[in-house]
């Protein structure tokens, strides 16, 4: 689907949809829990939708209610498999490293598959603590397939290429018989999304101990409790309309909490930065899904904004340092791509044009937001790519005033 928007400002109140990132964990863990959980309050984007049919796949049901889920966990049980269950993870990175581990424990394996980019994303922490462990592995025709079960003991992974193999872990860890210890031997990056998963895990029954002078998180053996809880509003698609408002639009944004455990809250500390002229530098290695609304804020700033230690980025839906670069280019900015960051001089004023989408919903958006700014109208290809994470984003976006004619 391709969509044309003609340049207007946005005005109005809007309600950012449920976070994704804490609705994977939550519908996880529900699924893991000895009994019936309620998880109220989910946006089901593509992504969650990829979660719920591998959860089922693996033995839970889960069924819809209201703005929710009730779903009847597992209980953490070692069912056996006659053959290993094939679970389809669409283009969810965070479905796919959350369960690879968790199917070893629950299942003995699985057969993965997967859409877009996804297969071709790095695996390789958990593949080098496989031939540790003595755990089969191998890819073959777009397909991942694991075989074993985990034991006990020390995990040493890498903390430098994406969070989400500690989140798989953390949550597959406590299934097993005796403690376990999981330890970064690099700086943890986007450790805010851990502190999530631990949150998750409490709010479940399971103890994880973080402890600084070991690097390590301490993970004890125990059965996941069924919950009641709401997913927050997603602070990572706020940024968006965070975006908007640097722009000019007159935006309220409501159900936020302020004292998230998101890591991508610090979109506030960085809005407030870009609304200052003169060069600054925004190190995104904490907060990656930050970096297409934060360069659509600097493309119309006063200075030049170098946004560094970006180079997961490239492992995305889209190479999205690339991916962001054309974008800009294509609406008449200015912006340098290096090896591992993005620099974005700023503008008056951005001309508009032909962006394509590259299949990646945060790429869609950004564009949307720029349009605001734009001078004539905008063509964006491949729009219906926000159904990964944000499926009500074109109605969001027209109620605030937005000019959208599908094409």
């Amino acid at each position: 689907m391709d969509v044309r928007i003609q340049p207007r400002l946005l005005s109005g109140a809007v309600t950012p949809p449920p976070s994704k990132s804490l609705a994977h964990r939550m519908i996880i863990a529900a699924a893991l829990a000895a009994g019936v959980s309620t998880v109220r309050q989910v946006a089901f984007s593509q992504d969650i939708e990829a979660t719920l049919r591998c959860m089922q796949a693996l033995g839970a049901r889960c069924e819809r209610a209201g703005d929710g889920l009730r779903i009847s966990g597992i209980g953490g049980v070692r069912e056996p498999f006659q053959e290993p269950p094939r679970l389809d993870c669409g283009e969810s990175g965070s479905t796919l490293r959350f369960l690879i581990p968790i199917s070893l424990e629950t299942a003995g394996g699985g057969v993965f598959t997967g859409r877009g980019r996804l297969m071709e994303r790095p695996q390789q922490p958990y593949f080098d603590l496989f031939q540790e462990k003595g755990i089969a592995y191998g890819q073959k025709d777009g397909e991942l397939t694991v075989r074993g079960r985990l034991t006990p003991g020390e995990y040493r992974l890498p903390g430098n290429v994406s969070s989400q193999f500690f989140t798989g872990l953390l949550l597959a860890l406590p299934l097993l018989e005796e403690p376990s210890i999981l330890v970064s031997t690099t700086p943890l990056e986007s450790a805010s999304y851990v502190t999530m998963t631990m949150n998750v895990l409490e709010l479940c029954g399971i103890q994880v101990r973080y402890s600084p002078r070991h690097g390590g998180f301490g993970v004890c053996p125990g059965i996941y409790s069924p919950f009641e809880a709401a997913v927050e509003a997603d602070w990572s698609q706020a940024a968006f309309w965070y975006a908007a408002i640097a722009l000019g639009s007159n935006l309220r944004l409501r159900g936020l909490n302020g004292q998230s455990a998101q890591g991508d809250a610090v979109v506030v500390r960085h809005d407030k930065k870009l609304s200052q002229p003169g060069d600054v530098t925004i190190d995104i290695s904490g907060c990656p899904d930050l970096l297409p609304p934060l360069a659509v804020m600097a493309a119309v700033r006063d200075g030049s904004t170098a946004f560094v230690n970006a180079a997961r980025l490239r492992l995305k839906e889209s190479d999205r340092l690339s991916a962001v670069r054309d974008m800009l280019l294509d609406l008449g900015g200015l912006a340098d791509e290096g090896p591992d960051s993005l620099t974005v001089h700023g503008v008056s004023s951005l001309r508009g044009g032909i962006v394509d989408g590259v299949n990646d919903h945060r790429i869609v958006m950004a564009a949307a937001v720029a349009a605001t700014r734009c001078e004539g109208p905008v063509t964006i290809q491949g729009a219906e790519a926000v159904r990964k994470s944000y499926p009500e984003f074109w109605r969001d976006y027209e109620n605030l005033g937005g000019d959208v004619r599908v094409l």
